[in-house]
Parts: structure tokens; sequence; C-alpha cells
């Protein structure tokens, strides 16, 4: 999340301030370019590795702050929400075995993370978005307690200037919701490589990072499922641009740039022209008091740390983002690859940033100047197309020509990007592993994202949505252990769900949320017809607004046709003179279990889902009959850390009360 020691502007003079400040950046960095105050003589690569904490249940772990305090190392960090962490690979000269290197690193990172978290008997998870992440799991309630978490969601709310932000993203399924804050962005996880480049060599690969974004995506996708729905292939893409978009929606057909954004144009000179256009564009979110003055720096010979820059810097959401650093007083440039996703495994990652490096330092020799072979709205509607499709995309690539994702990347990127590894004297062994990785990939056509969508379909055939989503997350923390790339997983079973226990489940896991729903002032007639054609045993009753104000149920149709003739019948009979006003109600997040003591205790078959007086779903009892069921099996199979609670073996007994 860039940048801890920030604030935020608390009046427009503190704004003013830093803008002065962030000014005055700008005029040093131009200065140190045209003095080349440039470390240029090594070139480094590093990483972050962001990933999420889930509990036995495979939900999210709102355990961050703790596992850090008994981590004790600086190479972890925190990240938005309080079930993401993150570590920070220390840079690798861009030489010999620093893939495998990289690799063994954060393989060894994680297995220490792994170790503390089992403490707190949960897992780790690589994985773009989580699959069983719930929107009540992404509230300003689990926002890690930092300043600057707290500072930028309120920044962006405040300059949005709305009270709700809305979600839509279409995929196999569509999302179509409105979340309270941005933190709904918590959601995702990135693996994010950096690679050091010369300012002279700066616009050139930058270019190259741009074009080459989505053909470096096409194989990497690891992100199809949210909130239970099949969306894009990289539906984290779609989910941050919106997520945090601080765009307020107007009348007028006027131009703006989301804070997460591609790019609008190539670079012509130099990485200025990506700082001067991102201050210009965006509002300061975010100020600090910390750094020195920049041009006093440099006056007194010392090479400054831009802190002004690399806050605002942080605070815009370029795919590929380029960074400043300062470090012993020696400067850097570096560009800063956002686009790929966590997981599935380690190896996958560095697959996937040995083709990206690769093609950084290869590219440029084959097309030495790729803004006078490729228009740039290709590059930025190859990446849309990528990250909806994956694999199944037809890329524009230079000189107008068409070309499959997997042909391109067979036949032309990865040969190219061997090429730029060996440049660099990449150990040979580094190149056939993860070449190797990728092209067994593209045998199988199974990326992390096409795994995750067959196992959904496998497993929806065999069980509930709740139960698919564990199993898939079950599945992928199993494979992730046996650090095999993702090509060669089986797809995910119900065999793989450990230590799940029902008590601790609750109501939106199970709830059905594709529901048909008549209108008050609806003819009873027409209720009839929809429910019976359904096969619907109770239908909510909802407002124009989406509020719950009854519900229907094929015992009081039963009852008033049954006794039709004692009606009026001159007069339309309407759903609300046989509807039950005001039914009981139970919220998403609230247990499972509370839903069946309601429903026991007042002898009925349905509870309508009710959030803020939004009707977002129904649980009946079959609902509770196929847990039961479901548990069963399990025990069955010899799983006894499934745990049965009372509640649950009242179900189980044969003799049931009569529903209403």
């Amino acid at each position: 999340m860039g940048e801890q020691n920030v604030i935020l502007p608390r009046s427009q003079k503190d704004i003013q301030d830093f803008v002065k400040r962030l000014l005055r950046d700008t005029r040093a960095l131009e200065k140190m370019l045209h003095e080349k105050m440039f470390e240029t003589d090594i070139i480094r690569i590093g990483a972050e590795q962001e990933f999420n904490l889930v509990d036995r249940n495979y939900k999210p772990a709102c355990i961050n702050l703790e596992v850090l305090e008994k981590l004790k190392d600086d190479l972890f960090t925190t990240e938005l929400a309080r079930f993401n962490l993150e570590c920070n690979v220390p840079p690798l000269v861009f030489e010999g075995k620093c893939l495998s290197s990289m690799d063994k690193t954060i393989s060894g990172l994680l297995s220490k993370v792994r170790k503390v978290a089992s403490e707190f008997d949960t897992e780790i998870i690589l994985s773009g978005i989580l699959p069983t992440i719930r929107k009540s799991d992404v509230l300003m309630n689990n926002i890690t307690p930092i300043e600057r978490y707290k500072a930028l969601m309120h920044a962006i709310l405040k300059l949005r200037g709305e009270n709700s932000m809305p979600l839509n993203i279409k995929g196999i399924d569509e999302l179509i919701t409105r979340h309270s804050s941005p933190m709904v962005e918590a959601s995702n996880t990135g693996f994010q490589v950096h690679l050091q480049v010369t300012p002279d060599d700066f616009t050139a690969k930058y270019n190259i990072a741009q074009a080459v974004a989505a053909p470096a995506m096409a194989s990497a996708t690891n992100s199809p499922l949210l909130f239970g729905k099949r969306l894009w292939k990289e539906t984290r893409i779609a989910l941050f641009q919106q997520s945090i978009d601080t765009r307020a929606t107007r009348d007028h057909l006027r131009d703006r740039s989301p804070r997460v954004m591609f790019g609008n144009d190539w670079v012509k000179k130099s990485i200025l022209e990506i700082y001067k256009e991102d201050i210009m564009r965006f509002r300061i979110l975010l100020s600090t008091t910390a750094g020195q003055d920049a041009m006093k720096a440099l006056e007194a010979g010392k090479i400054p740390d831009l802190k002004a820059l690399q806050v605002h810097n942080s605070t815009v959401y370029r795919w590929n983002r380029p960074c400043y650093g300062a470090i012993n007083n020696i400067a850097h440039l570096r560009i800063e690859n956002r686009v790929l996703p966590a997981g599935p495994t380690v190896a996958d990652e560095m697959a996937n940033a040995a083709l990206w490096l690769g093609l950084l330092n290869g590219l440029g020799d084959v097309y030495p100047d790729i803004t006078k072979l490729m228009d740039f709205a290709d590059a930025k509607a190859n990446f849309v197309k990528v990250c909806r499709n994956g694999l199944d995309t037809t890329f524009s690539w230079v000189n107008g020509k068409k070309y499959d994702a997997v042909e391109l990347i067979r036949k032309e990127l990865i040969p190219i990007a061997i090429d730029g590894l060996k440049k660099n004297k990449v150990a040979k062994k580094d190149i056939d592993r993860y070449m190797g990785i990728l092209h067994e990939r593209l045998d199988t056509r199974q990326t992390g994202s096409q795994w995750m969508l067959d196992s959904y379909s496998k497993l929806m055939k065999e069980t509930t949505k709740d139960e698919t989503l564990l199993a898939i997350t079950a599945s992928t923390i199993k494979n992730q252990k046996t650090e095999k790339p993702v090509h060669s997983w089986e797809l995910a079973s119900v065999d793989d769900l450990v230590g799940t226990e029902f008590s601790s489940l609750t109501v939106e896991a199970f709830m059905t949320t594709d529901l048909f729903t008549v209108r008050k002032d609806d003819i009873l007639d027409l209720a009839a017809e929809m429910m019976n054609s359904q096969q619907l045993r109770y239908s909510p009753v909802e407002d124009h607004h989406g509020c719950l104000v009854g519900l229907l149920t094929s015992r009081s149709l039963l009852r008033y046709y049954g006794q039709k003739h004692l009606w009026n019948t001159q007069q339309n009979v309407l759903v609300k003179d046989i509807m039950i006003a005001n039914p009981l109600t139970v919220e998403p997040t609230a247990p499972i279990t509370k839903a069946l003591d309601i429903m026991e205790s007042n002898n009925i078959g349905s509870l309508p889902v009710v959030q803020d007086k939004q009707l977002v779903g129904i649980i009946m009892e079959q609902d509770f009959l196929k847990i039961t069921s479901r548990l069963i099996k399990r025990l069955g199979n010899g799983n006894g850390k499934h745990s049965m609670n009372g509640e649950m073996k009242k179900q189980t007994k044969s003799k049931r009360k009569t529903k209403k």
C-alpha cells in the first residue's frame, strides 16, 4: 500500500503546502535526470508478495497484527484489511540464479508465516481474489488499524462525495451491487514485480511494459470468482478500478481518468511525464510532513527522498507504476508490474515474472520502438480483453497483426523472453524451468482461473455454491503446499474440506439469493402462477425500493383458493390481502444456528434475510436438510473433525414438526 508515514490534509492550506513540496520534488527529479544522478551500473529485481489469512472454515481470518507480532520479521508488513499480509523480497541482481533465488526466498518466507499462522489455527492462501470472501468481510470494521489506511479510505469517500460505491462486473454471471466503502479493494492480492531501469532506458522499457501487459496476463489469470459469482478471468482488475474510483457520476460526457488506470498514451521522453500528468489529473488524497526539502538536499550534495512525490504516486494506481527510490544516498528508478495476481503457486508466479522480465529486457532488440509499430489504443484494448477472457483472447499485435493468445506467447514472446534473460546472463537452469512451466500451462490451457472455473462447474453438479467455494479454497491451499504448478493440479473436490465447523458458519453462506418476489399490490393470480411454475413454497414481498414488506406462502394460497367462495370475487384479490405482514427475518452475517433457532422456536419453514431493511435472500428448511446431509456424508467418510452441534442433531431426528 505504499508509503506509511502519511496524514490526511485537514485544510486547504495543508493541501496547498503539500502541492508546493510536490512541485519542488518534480523540479528536483528533473535536475537529477539532467545531471545523470542515478545508479546505472547495476540492474536489480524485486517483488512484493501479498496473501490472505483464512480460518479453519476457509473464511478470512482478521488476525494480521497478531501474526505480525509473533513473526517479528521486518520483511513482513500489513495490508489494507486485517486478513491481508505482504512480504517484501530483498532486491537481487538481475543475473545468474536470481529467479530461483527469489523463488526460494518467497517460499521460505511463506513457510515461516504459515508456521506462525498455524499457531492461530489459521492458514495462508495465494489467490488474486479469495473465493470465499463475503461482502461482510470487507466492511470498515475489518480495516487494519493504521492511520494511513483509514486516511486513504476517508479521502476517497470524501473526494467521491457519495455514501456508497457501485460495483458492476459482468462475466458468466453478473455482479450488480453497492458497497459502503473502498474497503472492497481488500479482496485483491497481487504479486508485484520490480525491475530497476536506467533513466535512459526508462521510456523504451516502460512502453514495452505497456505493450506486453496483456500477453503477460493471459496465462497468469487467477481471479475469476467474487462473492460467489463467475466474472472476469482476472476480476481483480475490474474490482480494483471500481472499488477506489473517485469519479462521481455526472450528466455530462466529460472524460475523467480513474485513479486505477492503464494509461492514456505512450511515454515520449521520461518518467517525469507520468509524474507530472498524475499531479495534474488527480486531486491530493494524502500528504506527509516527513522528508526533506528536495532542492535544499541537492544543494547540500545529498540525494533527496522525494517523499511528497512518493506519497502522491502511491495514491495513483497505474498497472505499470513508475517508482523512484533512494538508498544509501544513491538514487534509482524502477518499473513496478502491478498486473500479476497472487498465486496459484510461487513457481507459477516466478514463471509469470520471468516472462515479463525477459520481455522488458529483450523486446527492444526485436522491435526498437514499439510505439511506431503498435497503436496505444490496441495495447489498452488488449489489456481489457485479456482480463475478461484470459487465454481465449485474440490480440492486436505489431503492424496490426491478429494473434491467438497461445500462439503469440508460445511462438513469439517466450523466445524473445528467453533471449532477454540470456542477455543478462540469467542461469540456463532457471530459464528452462520457468519457461517450461509456461509451455506446459499453455499446452493444458489450465491457468489458475481456468482451474477454478472448471472446479466450480464440476462441484456445482455435486453440492451447494457455498461448499463449492469452500472446496476450491481448501484445494488451493492443499495444492500450494505441494508447490506443484497449477497446470498439474486435479480439479477441486469436496473431499479436500477438512475441519469446517457448522456452528461458526453464517446465514449468507447458505441463503438463496436468486429470488422470485412479488409486490403487495400484485394480483394474487399472478403470484399463484409464479409460485406454481417455479415450484416455490415461499415468495418474499418487497416494495419498489427492494425492502421486505411481507411473505407469501403456498399454505396461504391453498387456504385462499380453498375458501375462494367466501371472498368478494368482484374485486381483485391482492397479495397484501393474504400475505404475512412484517415476517420474522435474520441478517446475512448472523450465525446459521441463529436462523435455525428462530425457525424452530417459531415453527416456520422459511426466513427472509434482510440487511438495512433490504431483502438480500431467503433461507428455508430444505437448506438445513442439505447441510445435515453433507455433514453426515463427511462424517461417514471418516472426517471426524467436522462437528455437529446440538441444533443440527435436532434436524436429523426422524420425528419432525409440521411447518406453517
